[in-house]
């Protein structure tokens, strides 16, 4: 008898970045390489979220089939294809309920935001879904960590403009926002100069200060103030 095909599914979470696309080129290529069936997840834990087992137009909506075919030119241009949401099926707000999940006896009343984490692993074992790959920084894979506590098989890939995610050296999206953050600060020396000014550029970082570090060293500036 042969063996059932593994599926893998790939979803985007958090903020655009240029890598993101190339990324999930690779990634479909490499399980198309071995012999997977490949499940894109639309609008990161947003789409999980919104699937009604019980309603087939609902996965249609969610969900793609992926193959080597289909992501062949998604590289040409960054951002996500699946697109990306900032969910957290852990911790959603009232007005974030489907109304499919309010039928089901959620009280929007009862508290400020809901942990639908039994609804999500019902999605994926109705998927069929063997292992999923989460893309995104703090928040999308604080709750992947969640969904390996529940004991289900996660490979999560680290992308974040803040470089904050602990246990990896470097985030998808990192070197675009240095990049841009020197170009930004060497375009504002001309003004700066000219007015006989002093410029102060915030940069974003969250609590983490490497982005602003590296983006000082690299374009030279006078004084780096990290949080």
């Amino acid at each position: 008898m042969a063996e059932k095909q593994k599926t893998v599914a790939i979803l985007t979470g958090g903020g655009d970045v240029p890598g993101l696309n190339p990324a999930l080129k690779t990634l479909v290529g490499r399980a198309a390489e071995n012999g997977y069936r490949i499940i894109g997840i639309r609008r990161g834990w947003g789409g999980l979220l919104e699937c009604n087992p019980a309603d087939p137009q609902s996965i249609l909506r969610n969900t793609v089939l992926l193959d080597r075919q289909a992501v062949r030119t998604v590289d040409r241009t960054g951002g996500t294809f699946l697109h990306t949401s900032r969910t957290n099926p852990a911790k959603v707000g009232v007005k974030e309920i489907p109304e499919f999940l309010r039928a089901q006896g959620h009280d929007p009343s009862s508290k400020d935001t809901f942990d639908f984490t039994p609804h999500i692993l019902s999605v994926l074992s109705h998927l069929e879904i063997d292992a999923l790959i989460p893309i995104g920084g703090d928040d999308t894979l604080s709750y992947a960590e969640r969904l390996h506590r529940e004991g289900f098989p996660i490979v999560a890939i680290p992308k974040t403009m803040d470089n904050d995610v602990f246990g990896t050296d470097y985030c998808i999206g990192f070197s675009t926002a240095v990049t841009r953050s020197v170009n930004f600060i060497h375009n504002l020396r001309t003004s700066a100069g000219s007015h006989e000014r002093i410029a102060i550029i915030e940069l974003f970082g969250r609590n983490s200060g490497e982005t602003s570090l590296i983006s000082a060293y690299l374009s030279g500036v006078d004084r780096a103030i990290i949080s």
